[in-house]
């Protein structure tokens, strides 16, 4: 293990043989870091923390302090992040406030300079958080989604998968997978780039722009919308698609923009 002379490591702890450590890097509590992770200079990991294999966290870091919630008194509750995350210079993820509670990380991660994971959040693998993206608590993020620059995701709000929320954007309800929101966070359509580049079939993306149009685009009732669209769906993309229509939901789901809706 390569530690440097200034790093402080509490007993407690848990750290692999194969760890970089590098200056001023404070390990409070008893946290779990795996194999071939690097701390840079200054990162501070706290509590009970569970790092995955293989993750290069920069300088200034800050993971698994206590959430900044009012309600939250003491209590042991967790912060995981998975393996092979990248998590860059000022990012903050903020542990669980209920005991027994945790805050996770997916693998395969991007957090990049100054993001922010707040209490109870959820990430799936491969998310994506630009810089300055701030995520409240409690909130859901699906796999391969992307949060852009400086943009804030109200709590509670769930994000769907490959779902590609704008910059500069204030999200305050959910956001469907594969969907696109414009700057107010109203969605515009759907992310067909970035369903190309995940590999998704010509037939898989012409099912989704069906159910698409039916469920964002028409002025059937949603009810009614999802029982067509039930006897449309023939894809296992097209039915996780619908399941988030009826996944409970605490905030509702962000409409469409309106620039002309399909009749029933």
């Amino acid at each position: 293990m390569a530690i440097h002379r200034t790093a402080w490591i509490d007993p407690a702890a848990k750290v692999h043989e194969s760890v970089e450590i590098g200056p001023n890097v404070v390990i409070d509590g008893p946290v779990t870091i795996a194999a071939n992770c690097r701390l840079g200079p200054s990162a501070v990991v706290l509590g009970e923390t569970e790092i995955g294999e293989s993750c290069n966290i920069h300088s200034h870091a800050v993971i698994g302090d206590t959430p900044q919630d009012q309600k939250f008194a003491s209590g042991a509750t967790r912060c995981v992040v998975g393996s092979n995350c990248t998590i860059r210079e000022g990012v903050t993820i903020h542990r669980a406030t209920q005991a027994g509670g945790a805050t996770v990380v997916g693998a395969n991660c991007y957090l990049m300079t100054n993001s922010h994971v707040a209490h109870d959040c959820v990430l799936g693998d491969g998310v994506t958080l630009v810089s300055g993206a701030l995520l409240g608590g409690h909130v859901q993020v699906g796999n391969r989604a992307i949060i852009a620059g400086n943009s804030g995701v109200h709590q509670h709000v769930r994000i769907g998968e490959l779902a590609m929320v704008a910059a500069v954007t204030m999200v305050s309800q959910d956001v469907p997978p594969f969907c696109l929101t414009n700057h107010d966070g109203e969605i515009v359509g759907l992310n067909t780039v970035g369903l190309m580049r995940a590999g998704f079939t010509p037939a898989e993306r012409l099912e989704l722009k069906v159910l698409f149009k039916l469920m964002c685009r028409s002025d059937v009732p949603r009810i009614q919308a999802l029982e067509i669209a039930g006897e449309l769906a023939t894809f296992d993309t097209t039915v996780r698609f619908l399941e988030f229509f009826t996944a409970e939901s605490q905030r509702g789901i962000r409409r469409l923009r309106v620039v002309g809706r399909i009749a029933a």
